[in-house]
């Protein structure tokens, strides 16, 4: 290792030490080596183990590097969805004494996968529709807290499961600008184009791959992430003006919000000087309004679709114990220990780095649906717990970490004609609960 080796941490971890700096990152010994799915990338960028964990290793230029992780530290101060920062490596030298590149690393984004991987066999365009849906949330809170990308794409994004949608999580912010307050509408359609012509080019690229079913319109799909981009920034900073006797609309308007997941930190309201109307809008909107909710109530920390299901069968529990008047604290403990920890503890150990345990929960719940509705009555918890496992998890590939040899190809279930539920049909059979294509 050269004795000139810079080393610039967010936490100190001692196994930065001995990772080989001085032997560039393609020539890397295996036993370095993870193997994950990667989007693609103009720098050479590996998975590599640090201290029982996986990391991400970007080579780069010593100042994209520091600029980088300067700004993922900002992102993250923000709590904006992002990789989490680990390091800066510069100095680097091989045996011979000549520099070698320096090298961004990043915390792997456990149970997270791109876009590219969630492609590996032909799948449905509603996959793809849901992707720049999740691309569109990610961009508007980026946005919304003052950073402009400049090279939206879903190749810079990794995408977590949802509660049946995803979440997206900005992975690249080499090209990154910060801004101390929103940015103008220029700046926010400049990085809207970008994102559009990307994605564009990216369904594209799938679909002349053949990973997509025929008659996929890549344009389509990527207007579409600019018609989710403006209905959900419209929702979140619109003017709203309305007669003096209508202040019910205030409290209207913060429910719409939470709805979709975002609390108002801070509303401008204005009265007319006639006294007759009265302008409400939004200044501060915070994203996480669910999470916060059940990390309040439970400590579990999940993505918002999730915490959002999961509080709605938490509500359920309220209501069928009949605890309407109990303290919600103690209903949110008895309904964690009762339905909650046991489904999870139920996976077994060699199946739970399929999904994370708040997905798992959320795909049990929609199991119980398809089970009773084929049945035509409601099916006990422990049955449907015993049969998601046997005919849906264990047919999943692992997501926490798909580790293996560099060369190793994932395999997906595959399922024949004859097997396939047909299109449209509410399944009738346990072995017929899922189409294939929704195990990836």
């Amino acid at each position: 290792m050269s004795e000139s080796l810079s080393i610039t941490a967010s936490t100190v971890d001692p196994g930065l030490l001995q990772l080989p700096w001085s032997t560039s990152l393609a020539d890397w010994p295996s036993s370095h080596i993870v193997a994950l799915p990667k989007g693609i990338s103009r720098h050479l960028v590996r998975f590599a183990n640090l201290s029982g964990r996986v990391v991400a290793i970007k080579e780069t230029t010593e100042e994209m590097a520091r600029r980088e992780y300067d700004m993922l530290g900002n992102l993250d101060r923000l709590d904006a969805p992002c990789v989490d920062r680990v390091a800066v490596i510069a100095g680097r030298t091989d045996a011979s004494g000549r520099p070698l590149p320096a090298a961004l690393v990043t915390a792997h984004l456990k149970f997270s996968l791109p876009y590219r991987a969630l492609f590996t066999q032909v799948l449905r365009p509603h996959t793809a529709t849901r992707l720049v849906d999740a691309l569109a949330v990610l961009l508007v809170r980026l946005h919304n807290v003052g950073f402009y990308w400049g090279d939206v794409s879903l190749s810079n994004t990794l995408f977590r499961r949802d509660a049946g949608e995803f979440a997206a999580y900005l992975v690249d912010a080499e090209t990154g600008e910060l801004h101390g307050n929103r940015l103008s509408p220029g700046q926010r359609a400049h990085d809207l184009d970008i994102a559009r012509t990307n994605i564009a080019g990216e369904i594209m690229d799938l679909e002349a791959g053949g990973r997509l079913e025929g008659g996929v319109d890549a344009i389509a799909i990527a207007d579409g992430l600019v018609a989710s981009y403006h209905s959900l920034w419209g929702a979140l900073t619109d003017k709203e003006t309305f007669a003096v006797d209508e202040s019910w609309r205030i409290t209207e308007r913060v429910h719409r919000l939470n709805a979709l997941g975002f609390d108002i930190g801070e509303m401008s309201i204005r009265t007319a000087s006639d006294g007759t109307q009265v302008s409400i809008q939004p200044k501060v909107v915070d994203a996480g309004h669910h999470q916060r909710r059940l990390l309040r109530l439970t400590g579990l920390d999940v993505e918002e679709n999730q915490a959002r299901r999961l509080l709605n069968d938490l509500d359920e529990f309220r209501a069928r114990v009949s605890r309407l008047g109990a303290d919600e604290e103690m209903v949110a403990h008895e309904w964690l220990t009762r339905v909650f920890e046991p489904i999870v503890m139920a996976i077994p150990w060699d199946l739970r780095a399929k999904l994370e345990p708040a997905e798992v929960f959320h795909q049990v719940l929609e199991h119980r649906w398809y089970m009773s509705q084929a049945r035509g009555r409601s099916v006990p918890l422990a049955e449907v717990v015993s049969s998601y496992i046997d005919d849906v998890l264990r047919h999943r590939r692992d997501e926490a970490t798909v580790m293996g040899p560099p060369t190793d190809t994932m395999s997906l279930p595959t399922v024949s004609d004859a097997d396939a539920p047909a299109t449209g049909e509410v399944p009738t059979t346990d072995t017929d609960l899922v189409d294939w294509r929704d195990l990836v």
